[in-house]
């Protein structure tokens, strides 16, 4: 069962082992994951609207199973996303004049968003699973908004380095 400790435990792992692996370098040829990670994040960017407009309609299991589903996404997306880091080199961005200023805007944003994204879902889910279904509500309409953006932006930032893998 999902606690409140283990919920502050994995918001602080997740940011630490993220970073760690910027600073680690491991053998191993994984220069493909990006090109399968970010779909991934497309997908829960569309899963997420499609879960409210399910309980919306008061449909609660579809909701729990599609909310399930993009948790289970942003797992799998992490650990790819840490492999790549891991054992590839830093792609940087090779744009010029004012669309640079853009893409670091989405990437500043989205690492900054990332970082709180992961104990929002956790809490909200928390909420969820005991049955604190309104403090669920009040936390999720903030939570959505927030792990959308982070969805949305990290395919963004994709799509502009994605010339320069």
């Amino acid at each position: 069962m999902l606690t409140k400790r283990t919920i502050n435990i994995i918001s602080i792992v997740v940011p630490l082992l993220v970073l760690a692996m910027f600073q680690v370098k491991f053998e191993g040829d994984f220069d493909f994951l990006p090109h399968i990670y970010a779909p991934i994040n497309a997908l829960t960017a569309l899963l997420l609207p499609i879960a409210i407009y399910q309980i919306k309609k008061g449909n609660r299991k579809a909701h729990e199973y599609i909310i399930k589903t993009a948790i289970s996404l942003s797992v799998v997306f992490l650990g790819m996303y840490l492999v790549y880091h891991a054992t590839s080199e830093e792609t940087k961005f090779g744009g010029d004049g004012s669309i640079r200023y853009v893409y670091f805007f989405f990437l500043i944003t989205h690492i900054l968003f990332s970082i709180g994204v992961v104990p929002m879902v956790l809490h909200t889910y928390f909420r969820a699973a005991t049955e604190q279904f309104k403090k669920h509500k009040k936390l999720g309409k903030i939570t959505f908004f927030v792990w959308e953006y982070v969805a949305i932006s990290g395919v963004i930032v994709y799509l502009m380095i994605r010339p320069y893998y």
